[in-house]
């Protein structure tokens, strides 16, 4: 009983799927997230969108300003320093930039940045909708 409360209110377990977290996650990964507590900027999370769990990093949260200029993502007219190793881009968003995230959401980028679906393509992501904080990943292909 132990072990179903703590996958069901603590920890999440998921594979994923697709390289759009790349490097960080890499297709396949077994990936454990940590469902309580706060998102913040910079953590890799799990979040559900249309069905399906994808992993992105947290860039902003409600309340700020995002715009993306070329390849540099200002949030609150600040550049922000990130260890992502692919060009940023706003070509192809869906959204209007700058983006003002609402109360709630948190604002995901893929650390693939030339995958733009991610909040470039969604929106905001709603807090119900975040999985958890990626703290464990296991590399194992073909899950």
């Amino acid at each position: 009983m132990f072990v179903v409360i703590l996958c069901v209110f603590v920890v999440g377990i998921h594979v994923n799927h697709g390289n759009s977290s790349y490097p960080m996650l890499k297709d396949g990964d077994l990936v454990i997230t940590y469902k309580i507590g706060k998102p913040v900027a910079g953590e890799e999370i799990a979040y559900r969108v249309d069905g399906q769990t994808r992993f992105g990093r947290i860039v902003a949260v409600g309340g700020d300003v995002i715009d993306i200029s070329g390849e540099y993502i200002k949030v609150n007219d600040y550049g922000i320093t990130e260890d992502v190793v692919y060009p940023t881009t706003s070509e192809g968003a869906k959204i209007d930039l700058p983006y003002q995230v609402p109360e709630g959401t948190v604002f995901v980028m893929n650390d693939f940045r030339q995958d733009i679906n991610d909040s470039r393509t969604y929106g905001a992501i709603s807090l119900k909708d975040c999985e958890g904080k990626v703290v464990l990943v296991l590399r194992r292909r073909g899950i």
